[in-house]
């Protein structure tokens, strides 16, 4: 019972945040001039994996399906990693941004795997993928309508990583709307999810729902982001601080929405390598226990 009132709890916080502004058409003014052609730049995984399509669950009797991708040679990985083999090996819930589950996440996906995790993306907008700003905004909005559907698709996937899959540690992350999500997924499961990382996603501040987190946040932003104003990010950060909570902040300066992804026109080379080296950090510390500040 105490699961389904904390499930109820978030969405009717975030639902709430929603329905006092357009988020899909704000998306859509900062993705006015964005394509999704496939690019180079995404790099290739640091180890090698295998990926493929699989249904970690079933939403109003349709079948959730998913990208999952995990090192080739799992046990061999996790050794190199310092695990005693694969069955330890952590995983990620990899959730897509407003364009919906297309090529550069199933790379990103790839290359979250390399890093050592078993890694699922998620499917929120049921098989469509937008390849326009108008496709995306009414795919994003369908999705924000009905997040309790979403959520619950989010929560189908951790329930798979862990039963399924057998991961002993999970985090979320995800970009853009995606981001938004991945606050979601932490407010959804506050003390199962082991990490959660945000990349300029919608936030809240209301400190009942930030209360119930135990989960380390890392929260990805950008100063010249207009949909998500610096001062919310800061509000965010010192409320989560003022509670306790294991939270990690950064904003790029000369950085503006969508920064990270390099098929946009707002993608800035400089600022999305450095949140990627900040990413894997955290999770290595939080998921490996490998904290590199401390080793150097």
């Amino acid at each position: 019972m105490r699961s389904l009132f904390l499930f109820l709890l978030s969405f009717a916080l975030l639902a709430g945040c929603s329905q006092r502004s357009d988020y899909a058409g704000e998306m859509a003014e900062q993705h006015a001039d964005d394509t999704t052609d496939p690019t180079p730049i995404v790099q290739e995984p640091i180890f090698p994996v295998e990926a493929r399509t699989v249904v970690y669950g079933e939403l109003d009797g349709q079948a959730l399906t998913g990208y999952y991708a995990e090192p080739a040679r799992p046990d061999s990985v996790a050794r190199a990693l310092g695990l005693a083999s694969a069955d330890e090996m952590p995983a990620l819930i990899v959730i897509h941004e407003w364009w919906g589950l297309n090529d550069n996440i199933e790379a990103m996906t790839r290359r979250l795997a390399g890093e050592g995790y078993r890694a699922l993306a998620v499917d929120l907008y049921g098989g469509s993928v937008a390849d326009a700003p108008e496709q995306a905004m009414a795919l994003m909005r369908q999705a924000t309508q009905d997040e309790a559907s979403a959520v619950a698709n989010l929560v189908a996937a951790y329930t798979y990583l862990r039963d399924e899959v057998g991961a002993p540690k999970i985090a979320s992350i995800g970009w853009c709307f995606g981001g938004a999500m991945s606050l979601n997924t932490a407010l959804a499961l506050p003390e199962e999810l082991d990490a959660a990382v945000i990349y300029y996603g919608r936030l809240t501040t209301d400190r009942d729902a930030l209360a119930t987190l135990s989960m380390p946040i890392l929260g990805i932003f950008g100063a010249d982001d207009q949909s998500i104003p610096v001062e919310t990010v800061q509000a965010f950060e010192s409320t989560l601080h003022e509670l306790g909570k294991d939270v990690e902040v950064r904003i790029y300066d000369d950085a503006g929405h969508a920064f990270a992804n390099p098929t946009g026109q707002n993608y800035v080379p400089e600022a999305a390598e450095s949140a990627w080296n900040e990413t894997t950090a955290f999770l290595r510390k939080h998921l490996y226990g490998v904290d590199e500040e401390e080793a150097m």
